[in-house]
């Protein structure tokens, strides 16, 4: 995994395992690796990988059974969905927009 120097990369974790349960790499109550396995995949300290894993434990995204490990929720998907049209309608097309306002590009271009 390559990680941008601009952004934490426990977010970026959190981003990639979503962008998984997106493209269909992990479903609902698929186990995820664990922290240890998964931050030396990576090569990341296991505690950044916990730190993610604790963010999508919150989102409800992700959850653990005690001496199992964790698993994808059922309801995985949906929440991540939800995030990412909401994380695009407020960040990405409004930047989208701006460009396009400031290369004087005809939403008609687009359309092509």
């Amino acid at each position: 995994m390559e990680f941008d120097p601009n952004k934490p990369i426990y977010l970026q974790i959190c981003d990639a395992i979503c962008e998984q349960i997106l493209d269909g790499r992990l479903k609902a109550e698929d186990r995820i690796p664990s922290v240890r396995e998964y931050g030396a995949d990576i090569g990341v300290n296991p505690n950044t990988v916990a730190r993610s894993y604790e963010k999508l434990t919150d989102s409800g995204i992700i959850y653990t059974k005690r001496g199992l490990g964790y698993f994808v929720s059922a309801e995985a998907r949906e929440k991540v969905l939800q995030m990412e049209k909401r994380r695009f309608m407020e960040e990405d097309v409004p930047a989208f927009l701006k460009k396009m306002t400031l290369l004087e590009i005809d939403p008609k271009e687009i359309l092509k």
